[in-house]
């Protein structure tokens, strides 16, 4: 990646090129075009508007919208005042919503109007909130954010922040059930860009004229970290509110996108649009693609229809994003074994395949991934047995089980903590079966990811009814709708007569797993 040596922090970002490239535009947003300068004057005074609000350094400041321009002004904003974005992931249920909001302890809330009925339901049981300001529409209770801003001083933020201070909290799904605050330091962001272009890694320079297009939720490590990236290269970053095929190919055709993040189900939606045939791909220099299970006929697919270079990046939330990668010369139109991997380390991280003591496996033996990184999240926010559980002596427990081979490519096999991802998001089983199994029906239920061409995996209960009791799919799945958010909710639902176990009592989730994934070279990505 292009490297500058002036920015450090994620604050400098705004700054450098506010003052390099003053005039080149930053973001199209719908009809709304903003230069470097003005991401820099406006991030400037919401900077100084959170000072004046009394947000301490490394206090919580929270968004919840869809993608906008003003998320990453927010970033920036709280940045240079040392304060720290939550982006709430505003798919989830009111209750969801609400623990992040106390668990984080934020002061200020950003939301935009389609969420403002959830946030009135749950505002009275949020007391850190001190203040909401509407991202978009009116509320006769909460001011508009450009009239917050616009008051505010555009002086510099005289707040210095440190490499070691945290920028970002992203919230994952957890293994119990209430989301985890993943902590991400200024220094997770920089450390992830080389001083020097790595040899086998043109793909990841970016040029003065690139074009990149934000369709990822900003909410997700891929939305929030591709628009940060974009920032830090100067890009323009035309940003959509959400992803929807058509815009995705009317942008193509539009803005002369040349660099693209989708996760598969993206990929898919969009090849399935009868507009992808028609649409001139001939500015697309790559398309970087990851986080859910990838069938290689899509891949292929792909590769034929979109004619540019294509990498497949594998990383958590918890590594800042990527830390393997699979080069475009890895990628063909008739497959090959490749293709099956995730590719191998960045040139950043070390990665180990090791066994349940923490031994490194022989290779093509599989084990646990387990990657080291001065990318690693510095822990998760109030959860110092989670994180010792995840972080063990520099190297990050990632949870997926995968083997090496004798190149050092990647291939993940299955997972070690059974989580689901559908669609590019993080679903834990026990989340969704503790809410099923509140069922006043429901006497015993196992939740497992099972194939699927559109989400990678999809959700399935399977689910043992207490004697004499009978009910429906249908109903199983609203019921779990009022108590988890709609993308963890089963998709379908099984009853059968009881859950396989070992002497032990543990639910052979491998055994419930098996007949659904039969014929498929990988279960996950």
């Amino acid at each position: 990646m292009t490297y500058f040596s002036e920015i450090v922090h994620l604050s400098d970002i705004a700054r450098v090129h506010g003052d390099r490239c003053p005039d080149k535009k930053a973001f199209v947003f719908e009809d709304r075009v903003v230069t470097y300068k003005e991401f820099n004057t406006n991030s400037e005074k919401v900077a100084n508007g959170l000072v004046l609000e009394n947000v301490a350094e490394q206090d919580r400041v929270a968004y919840m919208d869809k993608n906008s321009d003003r998320f990453y002004e927010l970033v920036m904003g709280c940045a240079k005042s040392n304060s720290v974005i939550v982006g709430i992931n505003w798919r989830l249920a009111p209750p969801e919503v609400a623990y992040i909001l106390n668990d984080s302890s934020a002061k200020i809330l950003f939301v935009g109007e389609d969420f403002f009925g959830l946030v009135e339901k749950i505002l009275k049981d949020v007391p850190s909130i001190e203040k909401v300001i509407c991202m978009s529409g009116t509320n006769k209770d909460w001011p508009s954010y450009e009239e917050w801003r616009d008051k505010q001083s555009d002086k510099i933020c005289d707040r210095k922040p440190q490499l070691k201070d945290v920028a970002i909290q992203m919230y994952t799904s957890g293994t119990t059930g209430n989301p985890k605050g993943v902590q991400l330091t200024h220094d997770n962001f920089y450390s992830s860009r080389n001083p020097e272009p790595q040899e086998g890694l043109e793909w990841s320079e970016w040029t003065e004229d690139e074009v990149q297009l934000v369709t990822a939720p900003t909410f997700h490590i891929g939305g929030a970290g591709s628009g940060i990236g974009g920032l830090y290269a100067s890009a323009t970053n035309v940003v959509l509110k959400e992803f929807e095929p058509t815009a995705v190919l009317t942008a193509i055709n539009d803005y002369g996108i040349t660099k693209i993040f989708m996760v598969p189900a993206m990929m898919k939606m969009i090849l399935d649009n009868p507009l992808s045939r028609e649409t001139n791909y001939s500015t697309i220099k790559y398309i970087s693609y990851g986080a859910s299970p990838i069938p290689l006929d899509l891949l292929k697919e792909a590769i034929e229809v979109f004619q540019c270079g294509f990498i497949q990046l594998y990383g958590m939330t918890e590594t800042t994003g990527s830390v393997t990668y699979l080069p475009p010369e890895d990628h063909s139109i008739e497959g090959n074994e490749r293709m099956k991997s995730a590719g191998k380390a960045l040139p950043h991280c070390e990665i180990k395949i090791v066994d349940e003591k923490g031994s490194e496996v022989e290779t093509r033996e599989v084990g646990e991934i387990i990657v080291r990184t001065t990318s690693n999240m510095v822990g998760y926010w109030n959860l110092p047995e989670e994180t010792e559980k995840t972080l063990k002596s520099g190297w990050l427990y990632t949870g997926d089980a995968g083997f090496m081979d004798e190149d050092g490519y990647v291939y993940v096999h299955d997972r070690v903590k059974d989580m689901i991802v559908s669609g590019g998001e993080n679903v834990y089983p026990a989340e969704v079966e503790s809410a099923i199994f509140s069922h006043e029906m429901v006497s015993d239920v196992a939740v497992i990811g099972v194939p699927d061409e559109r989400w990678g995996e999809a959700v399935k209960a399977l689910v043992v009814l207490k004697e004499n009791c009978e009910t429906s799919e249908e109903d199983i799945i609203n019921f779990a709708r009022e108590k988890i958010a709609g993308f963890k909710t089963p998709k379908s639902v099984d009853f059968i007569k009881e859950l396989p176990r070992n002497p032990s009592g543990k639910i052979l989730k491998k055994e419930l797993r098996k007949p659904y994934w039969e014929g498929f070279d990988r279960a996950i990505n």
